[in-house]
């Protein structure tokens, strides 16, 4: 389709600088049908941010109408109405947005989907209201797009199409379409905050701008809606890559009647909702927060990449950020996300979403068997960090479909469990980042998970016929399990008087140090986010959270354990925070991601707030330990918007009514977070089980009955002990073949060992030690393939010995 731009062109070039909306969405919509590739956000009654081809796409900032009656009044939905929203039924992801005026002269009704087939959205609207108040109203449709996940660089033009004429706008590749049912009157295009049309229509309570198109900045578009021949109609928004398919799909959409669209639109939702457990009668409200969460998890699986979930259709504080700074928003893929996502989907009895995941990962997996800290859909990274918990995770998502029998016949799943636990073996113990994003070191939650999820390989291995590798696999497990508590238990905390001995947040250890100091009650965190004036470091002894619950969840260590007993009472003296909802928590102490004491958004620093998936987690734990589950359901269910919606944060301060702050309700991070989504969908389906969900066999046998372990120590070129018990076995890991020549007797005598090769791309050797013996051992390497010896020597002190003979 070939544009020839008509009319003058806009003013004020190139508008005003651009930002993203508000990230606490009361809704989520989209299609089920994978053909219509195309998702929609709305809060305060209009859609903010629609996405299209792919879920982390965003290439609208908002649509919403303006109302005026020329002469004394011009509203906009957003700002100056009364907002209603409820799902169209509880089965599906459209919606019936009712926005009202104060002094209820009139009111528009919205109901909102996506075409069934095609990306498009689809809004079908109704003016109600005495006929002497609607004689003189009119309506304009207002539309900001950010083509190509950006307000700057967008070209905003009229297309006459068969009579008709179209509002399109362009950038990059880009291309979106707005046409109605109902004929545009005046039509404009004008740069944001100088000469759009809701400048003019705030300036002139009519429309007196019609620019024919506004190129190359920060643009907008309007359209006056001819009510002449009535007050309803449907308008469409296309989407495609050149114009000519945009306009197509538009037009298509509008061809079939709105009430036929919405007829598939429902049926496609309601025939996605038979494979689903019943759990409602655990729940509270009937089981509004359970079907809500379920049609959330679904609705972030990508319809072009199968499996993939991003972890929110949102940007936090995204109305403080423009097109650099909310560029990613969550709307990416955390692997550690993802996965519990996918568990939610099973804890809810679907199986075919997370084999999707999985497939999904195994073709994301880089070539050394990690994962990018967060990436695109289509697996270009976007922030490089590493995490050992989001290799972790995946390998617990193998294990769990593998022991369900949900892998079919084509599944490349071992090739991943193999090369993700090689990354583990080779990358660990110290992660550079924990679950937070934040710091590197020994985190209980991190450890949690890496152990986890390195048994789970094993037992994934072994079914396979790897016998020797799935024992090496679970020893370098047994290592980590056997130091949890020398690098995360304090015995000089001094957050809560009389319990000096609790589990903390972190030991700070940089991964790229090979001797690191591994002292809890010394060590210092350095803190990030932090307010003008905070501490810029803080005692690991005197920093938690309640991460080590995770070592509880998964069958690492016995719930109602002392240690545990007496660190969540530190936690709880110390991050718990009463709302009338229930209880929630703090991540931990000084943290400074989070709306800011005055209101204000996050920004490089902050406060922060209570997480909502923490009384999950709590739950979880409180389940385990043979008490209530109930009170944390509800807090959850308390938490959920009215539209069933989980915030990623609660504000914990007095209401500030001005910024839409309530004690308890969500701030402006996050919302939905999928995350805390698959935290109450696990909840619920442990209630019903009368037992964690997520607890693992293979590590509950494992660590709470003691069938295998053994106690070893690792030595590997990223981590050397200094010293270690007399009386354990010392295995020396490398990444290449070697001959190790040794000593343990200040080399007055020597062996020669050559080492052992596994399939995880490390190759090992045993050295034994007595429990008698105090002499340190020595050892240098010969590099096989090189043919050259390492040219230095390395030694291991013996300590006493620790444990039974």
């Amino acid at each position: 389709m070939r544009v020839t731009l008509e009319g003058e062109g806009a003013f004020g070039a190139p508008g005003m600088e651009p930002r993203w909306t508000g990230s606490a969405k009361e809704a989520v919509g989209t299609a089920y049908n994978t053909a219509s590739r195309v998702w929609f956000t709305v809060s305060r009654g209009i859609l903010n941010e629609i996405y299209s081809p792919t879920v982390d796409h965003p290439q609208v900032r908002d649509f919403q109408y303006l109302i005026t009656d020329g002469r004394t009044f011009c509203h906009d939905e957003k700002r100056d109405l009364v907002s209603t929203v409820e799902p169209l039924d509880e089965h599906c992801l459209g919606y019936r947005i009712i926005n009202e005026d104060p002094q209820r002269r009139y009111r528009l009704v919205h109901q909102v989907i996506c075409d069934p087939y095609l990306p498009c959205v689809l809004v079908h609207t109704r003016l109600e209201g005495k006929d002497e108040a609607l004689k003189d109203l009119r309506l304009y449709a207002l539309l900001a797009p950010h083509l190509g996940m950006g307000g700057m660089g967008n070209s905003a033009f009229r297309v006459p199409v068969a009579g008709q004429t179209v509002l399109a706008a362009a950038r990059d590749t880009h291309r979106l379409a707005m046409v109605a049912s109902a004929p545009f009157l005046k039509t404009g295009c004008g740069y944001v905050g100088v000469s759009d049309g809701w400048t003019d229509l705030k300036k002139h309570l009519t429309m007196t701008w019609q620019y024919g198109h506004a190129l190359n900045g920060n643009v907008a578009v309007t359209a006056e809606i001819d009510l002449s021949r009535g007050r309803e109609f449907t308008l469409a928004i296309g989407f495609g890559s050149r114009l000519h398919g945009a306009v197509t799909t538009a037009f298509d959409a509008l061809a079939t009647p709105f009430s036929d669209q919405r007829e598939t639109f429902r049926r496609q939702w309601h025939g996605a909702s038979g494979d689903t457990l019943d759990l409602e009668e655990f729940a509270g409200d009937e089981g509004r927060l359970y079907r809500a969460s379920r049609k959330l998890l679904l609705a972030h699986e990508d319809k072009t990449y199968p499996g993939a979930m991003i972890a929110s259709l949102s940007i936090p504080w995204g109305q403080a950020h423009g097109d650099e700074s909310g560029l990613g928003g969550y709307h990416l893929v955390w692997t550690r996300d993802l996965c519990q996502s996918a568990g939610a989907m099973i804890a809810g009895g679907s199986m075919e979403t997370p084999r999707r995941t999985l497939l999904y990962l195994v073709a994301s997996q880089l070539r050394d068997g990690g994962f990018y800290q967060n990436f695109w859909i289509n697996g270009e990274p976007y922030w490089q960090g590493k995490q050992l918990d989001e290799t972790a995770f995946p390998l617990i998502l193998a294990w769990r479909l593998d022991a369900l029998g949900a892998l079919k016949a084509f599944s490349p799943t071992r090739a991943l469990v193999e090369s993700a636990a090689g990354w583990l073996l080779r990358e660990g113990p110290a992660t550079q980042q924990e679950r937070w994003e934040e710091n590197a070191g020994y985190s209980p939650s991190t450890l949690a998970a890496v152990i986890s999820g390195l048994v789970c390989a094993a037992d994934f291995i072994r079914r396979g016929g790897d016998e020797s590798g799935a024992v090496f696999i679970e020893e370098y497990a047994d290592f980590l399990e056997s130091h949890v508590e020398d690098w995360t238990v304090t015995s000089r905390g001094s957050l809560l008087p009389g319990v000096p001995r609790h589990y903390i947040r972190i030991l700070p250890v940089d991964p790229a140090d090979p001797c690191p100091d591994e002292d809890p009650d010394t060590a210092v965190v350095p803190m990030r986010n932090v307010a003008p004036g905070g501490p810029a470091q803080v005692p690991a002894r005197d920093l938690v959270d309640a991460g080590f619950l995770e070592l509880a969840r998964y069958g690492l260590r016995k719930p109602g354990d002392a240690l545990i007993e007496d660190s969540l009472r530190v936690v709880d003296a110390v991050l718990k925070v009463a709302t009338p909802s229930g209880p929630c928590w703090r991540r931990y102490n000084h943290d400074g991601y989070g709306q800011r004491s005055d209101g204000g958004p996050f920004l490089g620093w902050g406060k922060g707030r209570p997480w909502p998936i923490l009384t999950g987690e709590r739950g979880h734990y409180e389940l385990s330990a043979g008490r209530d589950v109930t009170p944390y359901l509800r807090a959850l269910e308390g938490f959920a918007t009215s539209g069933g919606m989980l915030p990623e944060q609660i504000w914990d301060e007095q209401d500030r009514p001005e910024l839409a702050l309530h004690f308890g309700r969500p701030t402006g991070a996050a919302m939905p977070l999928l995350w805390a989504h698959a935290e109450y969908v696990k909840l619920l389906r442990s209630a019903r089980d009368g037992a964690v969900f997520d607890r693992l066999e293979p590590v509950a046998r494992r660590y709470l009955n003691g069938r295998g372990r053994r106690d070893l120590e690792i030595w590997k070129f990223n981590r050397r002990p200094r010293r270690i018990p007399a009386g354990r076995v010392l295995r020396v890991v490398v990444r290449a073949p070697f001959r190790l020549r040794w000593s343990a007797d200040g080399w007055a005598h020597s062996a020669d060992a050559d080492s052992r090769p596994t399939s995880f791309g490390v190759h090992y050797v045993d050295l034994p030690t007595s429990r008698e013996s105090r002499a340190p051992l020595d050892f240098t390497f010969y590099w096989t393939e090189a043919g050259r010896w390492e040219g230095r020597d390395f030694r291991v002190a013996l300590g006493a010995p620790k444990g039974p003979a």
